[in-house]
């Protein structure tokens, strides 16, 4: 038969076959070259259905060519299945190049039977296999991409452990366009297990720094971390635990500011979590911003394609900068840097001298990143440190005296919590004593006692035994007052140390309560106990509840306090301008709060300031008009 006749024949024959196949045969023939598949197991024999007779049969028919999709179906899913199983959680090494080998020994053994059917010489078969074997490598790529974008965000959580993941997802990205696809589910991610009032500060940006390094392997130009970090960027400058507007008796106090603090405390090692924020290996360097783009530069490179009008190179290498970089301006951290730095010099005891040189080789560190001029106030703080011991040493040489105060500069240190406690005895004679001997050294100079700050070790000499304790001060004040009774009301107490909060007043009597030292005889009253009583199970302690202990405020003002202070002077500004000049647009305000002393807030934390004006009824906003709620 001449060729004519045999494709007419054959075309007759096709036709009249796929008219006769049921709905089922798709499935069945689908499931036929499911077996022939090779197994992963190297020691299961070959299946029949690889019998090349067999897929002689299925071309002889025309099956290949009208049901080629399936077998490449079946080619994909294999691949997506093996691809699943190997590398699900399994990211400690690069698994491309195995899934590779993997395709090498046992897919394309696979494919030489539908794909490379008349194939006389091997050069001949990687040729006709070259087209179906780019395809399944691609699906390969792509089934890998799926799965670690899938696991990205426990992904970044296992870093450093999952390097292997990111490398696989660097190379896969480069094969196939899943850039977006990856930016929205981490971006999701975050949203939904991380950006929430319940996630801690801390654990933010710990994940934060985390997506940056892992970022920054999968692209190194930066356009995925500026697209990913962005919205934690915000939330961490705008967010319930960013940097919020405080007005005090205005506005209340219902979001705790603790980003930057977390930030300081990683800085100075003041993190009590275990887990640093910073690299260790990281070299120290000064803080660094983006530089203009210098097109002379020969190694100059443009924008990636996919970086967007807003992208902007993130330039700064070093965590701290980019940490740094989530605000307008490194002095927000160099005044809580001063701040926590005050916290920890006060807190320094007598046979703490050392931590004094820490916190000075701490600082000596931070200057080589914000710079000398930027931490000169520390630099006083801690000579106060070293001058207050000289002063002391020096005192105590004239007059031994059991009181050794911490004598600070009072315009170079953050504002401290006061109080209004007077301690009474021998604690008053005791700091006159010490001011007298100040006086005759320091002439020029004035001191004024801070008493609610520090301890006070006690020697307590009852009939029956003696008790030392190292106690806050209004404990020390309230036992020095019993040695002149033994009876005492509340209200008598708080009388004779000054004013004093009543819950602070309670707590600070009932430590010495369960000392055994007092006792407390009716709601209110308590006497000295000079002979130890056995604890009674119906003791009126027992009998009604305690008071609820008030938090014990830090002795320094926190950033977010001292300019909470200043809002209230912002305050006055604002009212006068809304009452005199009636609606106003947020740029307008900006522009004259500038005339106000002191101000130095930018468009956004003013716009959050009337934001939360607005939710305390102050004021009312509309189309972008500010103005009194009358």
């Amino acid at each position: 038969l001449g060729p004519t006749v045999l494709s007419a024949y054959t075309l007759n024959f096709q036709t009249h076959l796929f008219s006769t196949l049921p709905p089922s045969f798709t499935s069945a023939f689908k499931a036929l070259c499911k077996s022939s598949l090779p197994s992963n197991d190297d020691a299961t024999p070959l299946p029949e259905a690889r019998e090349p007779r067999l897929w002689a049969a299925f071309e002889t028919l025309g099956l290949l060519d009208r049901y080629e999709y399936i077998v490449a179906s079946v080619g994909y899913e294999h691949i997506e299945h093996y691809v699943l199983d190997v590398c699900s959680g399994s990211w400690s090494k690069p698994m491309l190049e195995d899934l590779r080998a993997w395709m090498s020994d046992k897919m394309v053994s696979w494919m030489l039977l539908p794909y490379a059917r008349g194939a006389t010489s091997p050069e001949q078969a990687r040729i006709m296999l070259s087209g179906v074997g780019a395809r399944f490598d691609f699906h390969m790529n792509k089934t890998l991409c799926d799965l670690r974008t899938r696991e990205i965000f426990d992904i970044i959580i296992d870093f450093p452990d999952s390097m292997g993941a990111l490398q696989d997802l660097k190379d896969c990205l480069q094969r196939v366009d899943q850039r977006s696809a990856l930016v929205q589910t981490l971006r999701k991610a975050n949203q939904k297990r991380l950006l929430h009032p319940g996630a801690d500060t801390k654990l933010i940006l710990s994940q934060y720094v985390a997506t940056i390094k892992c970022l920054r392997i999968i692209d190194p130009p930066g356009v995925l971390l500026f697209k990913v970090a962005d919205p934690i960027r915000r939330y961490l400058r705008y967010g319930l635990q960013g940097l919020v507007t405080l007005l005090i008796n205005l506005i209340d106090l219902r979001e705790r500011p603790d980003t930057i603090r977390s930030i300081v405390a990683n800085l100075v090692g003041d993190d009590d979590g275990g887990d640093s924020l910073v690299d260790e290996n990281e070299p120290i360097q000064p803080l660094q911003q983006p530089d203009v783009e210098d097109y002379s530069d020969p190694n100059w490179e443009p924008e990636p394609v996919d970086a967007g009008p807003d992208f902007r190179t993130n330039k700064p290498s070093d965590v701290i900068s980019t940490l740094v970089s989530i605000y307008d301006s490194k002095d927000l951290f160099v005044k809580e840097l001063q701040v926590l730095l005050a916290q920890r010099l006060l807190a320094i005891t007598d046979d703490e001298s050392d931590k004094v040189e820490r916190e000075r080789r701490n600082i000596e560190i931070l200057k080589i990143r914000f710079g000398e001029a930027a931490l000169q106030v520390c630099e006083v703080m801690l000579k106060d440190m070293t001058d207050s011991k000289r002063i002391d040493g020096h005192v105590q040489s004239r007059q031994a005296s059991t009181v050794h105060p911490t004598i600070i500069s009072k315009h170079f240190w953050p504002a401290l919590e006061s109080s209004d406690i007077i301690m009474p005895g021998q604690f008053h004679k005791l700091q006159e004593q010490y001011s007298q001997e100040f006086n005759i050294f320091k002439p020029d100079k004035k001191l004024r006692w801070l008493p609610h700050l520090g301890k006070v070790h006690l020697e307590l000499q009852l009939d029956d035994r003696v008790i030392e304790a190292d106690v806050p001060p209004l404990e020390a004040a309230f036992i020095e007052l019993f040695s002149e009774k033994t009876i005492w009301t509340v209200d008598e107490l708080i009388e004779g140390v000054g004013s004093v909060d009543r819950s602070a007043a309670l707590n600070a009597l009932l430590t010495w309560v369960d000392r055994g030292v007092l006792k407390e005889d009716t709601e209110g009253t308590f006497r000295l106990l000079e002979v130890a009583e056995e604890p009674s199970a119906g003791s009126s302690r027992l009998a009604r509840p305690v008071a609820p202990s008030a938090p014990e405020l830090p002795p320094v003002q926190s950033v977010q306090q001292q300019q909470a202070e200043q809002m209230k002077v912002y305050w006055k500004f604002i009212e006068g301008m809304l009452t005199n000049l009636g609606a106003l647009p947020l740029d307008r305000i900006q522009t004259m709060l500038k005339y106000a002393p002191g101000y130095d807030r930018t468009m956004e934390q003013l716009a959050a300031f009337m934001e939360a004006a607005r939710r305390e009824g102050l004021v009312t906003g509309r189309d972008g008009q500010w103005r009194l709620n009358s």
